[in-house]
């Protein structure tokens, strides 16, 4: 995500790998069906280690976290398979 400061110069909003290790965590200790290891490219959802109600829990959680609103058509298997295709997403808002 680029944000502009009112001198013009852009910067990140956030770092990308910090947001990424925050939600493997929060994925992990609280959406995970496992205990399996979770990494930034770990399919969570056609493995079943995040059910349809992990999902919601992860875009509350983004929402929370990040200050975006979700557009619930945006969650989709494109947008939210991964914890890599989710960074790329909200990279995006």
């Amino acid at each position: 995500m680029t944000v502009q400061s009112a001198d013009g110069a852009k910067g990140s909003a956030f770092d990308d790998a910090e947001f990424s290790t925050r939600l493997i965590t929060f994925i992990a200790s609280e959406v995970a069906m496992s205990d399996d290891e979770i990494v930034a490219d770990t399919d969570l959802l056609l493995t079943g280690l995040v059910d349809s109600l992990g999902v919601v829990m992860i875009v509350d959680w983004i929402e929370n976290d990040v200050g975006v609103t979700i557009d619930p058509a945006d969650v989709v298997l494109e947008n939210f398979q991964t914890v890599a295709a989710m960074v790329a997403y909200v990279g995006t808002r």
